[in-house]
């Protein structure tokens, strides 16, 4: 019963802190260069292929609502890749706020799946 409860507990804090995780990311990524492009609506539309990563990251969130293991592994390989898009071994600002949070998060849903598997 414990185990359920840590799993649980694993679950739902990865899941919310990563919806709000890809929420903040997406928005910042889609208005972040439009003001490069004229501003606008039309600056937030020519802009929004640099929010495409983080669109991928809503889809991966969905896939580990439905398959935690599978989604968590493919968070946890997001959060790997990303460490070496963003330079994170020299940026430590991406590896603080990117790289390692997706990595962690992933892991967690992991040990979930992990916990509710396990036998007495």
């Amino acid at each position: 019963m414990k185990k359920k409860k840590i799993a649980r507990y694993l679950r739902n804090t990865a899941r919310t802190i990563l919806i709000i995780f890809a929420s903040f990311f997406f928005i910042f990524a889609l208005l972040s260069g439009a003001e490069t492009f004229g501003g606008g609506l039309k600056g937030i539309l020519l802009n929004s292929p640099n929010a495409f990563p983080w669109a991928l990251l809503f889809v991966l969130v969905y896939v580990a609502w439905k398959w935690e293991l599978v989604g968590g592994s493919l968070i946890t390989l997001m959060g790997l890749l990303t460490l070496f898009a963003f330079n994170a071994f020299e940026e430590l600002f991406a590896l603080f706020a990117i790289s390692l949070p997706l990595i962690i998060l992933g892991l967690m849903l992991i040990t979930s799946w992990r916990l509710t598997k396990t036998r007495k």
